[in-house]
């Protein structure tokens, strides 16, 4: 599945300073749908190079990171149970900063 994965606010600092990504994401044999709880998953995996604690804790995003699903905050779509399409873009904004 094709997906546009775009990281803000600093979060890009982990993805060697990339802020757009274009990417695949295969799924698993069996699998009809990929919700947002597998694509976090899997930019960990593939994506994040360093201080992966920085943007997740658990198996979701960390508190202060602002997720959007095709431009609509992901709390109103369901959070992790969100269910990507083809072409999907998802954002990802941290809203920490520093003082």
């Amino acid at each position: 599945m094709q997906l546009t994965l775009e990281f803000g606010g600093g979060l890009e600092l982990l993805c060697e300073s990339k802020k757009v990504h274009h990417v695949n994401v295969n799924l698993s044999d069996g699998e009809e749908k990929l919700t947002m709880k597998k694509l976090l998953s899997w930019v960990k995996t593939n994506l994040i190079k360093e201080r992966p604690e920085m943007f997740m804790k658990g198996d979701t995003v960390r508190p202060g990171v602002l997720v959007l699903v095709n431009d609509c905050d992901w709390e109103l779509s369901g959070q992790l149970d969100t269910t990507l399409e083809e072409k999907d873009v998802v954002v990802f904004i941290s809203t920490l900063h520093g003082g």
